[in-house]
């Protein structure tokens, strides 16, 4: 498994497609790890473009650290991964709260973005939808496990359900991660949209609780448009090949429409 440093920091990676001309950046919601991506969308995207996801800090297979979680740090250490790279620009993918990290990268750093997809993302100040992040995490977990086996025809170990135990125990009970979110909760009130340059589309499951925040997020960003996907806030577990093929339609457009 790729292991890179990125600010002094170890970071697991996953590539695709590297030759691609244009590359995407996947991102994670909290209490998971890259593998939301990795089994089903990735190789989908991966036929058109380089395809970059990696693992957020203390989690999945990236080093472990108690703070940090706040969008300013964590938008840091995405830019970080990208100079690593040496990508001057790229198309960014964030789900759950991975979804408000590319929000805050593409409104901080929009000279280093292209295309923006939100998929999921709740807003930090609504209490149930922070509490959706915690129930998530548990299906995660179970999708996790299964596609492993479905993909490796190996059963997974009681020792790496032990270690993925232990991550989100160390998550949940140990790192700042919760209160670091909490101090989130005006991010999308305060944000300037009239600032975001990217093209954006919204993915949210036609029945997730946090349908409302795309369908706001729609009106508050001018060159956006919101695509409803049968489901609740798990789209990328139980939609995965209509929101691969979704992504991969909305950049290609995109870029067609930029070189046409």
């Amino acid at each position: 498994m790729p292991i890179i440093t990125v600010n002094n920091r170890q970071v697991h990676i996953q590539e695709l497609n590297k030759g691609a001309e244009q590359t995407v950046v996947l991102i994670h919601g909290m209490f998971s790890n890259l593998s939301i991506y990795y089994f089903n969308i990735a190789p989908i995207l991966a036929k058109h473009f380089h395809v970059v996801m990696y693992d957020l800090k203390s989690h999945g297979m990236s080093e472990r650290f108690l703070d940090g979680y706040d969008l300013d740090n964590m938008s840091s250490d995405l830019i970080g991964l990208i100079d690593h790279l040496q990508l001057e620009k790229v198309h960014l993918v964030g789900y759950s709260f991975g979804g408000l990290i590319a929000l805050k990268t593409a409104l901080t750093y929009p000279e280093r973005i292209n295309q923006l997809v939100v998929m999921e993302a709740p807003d930090p100040q609504d209490e149930k939808a922070r509490n959706i992040i915690d129930e998530y995490s548990k299906e995660f977990l179970e999708h996790y496990v299964a596609n492993f086996t479905d993909t490796t025809k190996v059963q997974m170990g009681k020792r790496q359900m032990e270690k993925n135990h232990r991550m989100y125990e160390f998550l949940f009970n140990q790192t700042s991660i919760k209160a670091d979110m909490i101090k989130e909760k005006h991010f999308l009130g305060e944000a300037d949209f009239n600032q975001l340059k990217a093209s954006t589309l919204l993915l949210y499951g036609a029945d997730s609780n946090c349908r409302p925040t795309g369908e706001w997020l729609q009106s508050q960003i001018g060159s956006s448009e919101l695509e409803l996907i049968s489901g609740d806030h798990n789209i990328p577990i139980q939609e995965p090949q209509l929101i691969a093929e979704t992504i991969a339609q909305f950049l290609s457009n995109i870029l067609t429409k930029n070189h046409g």
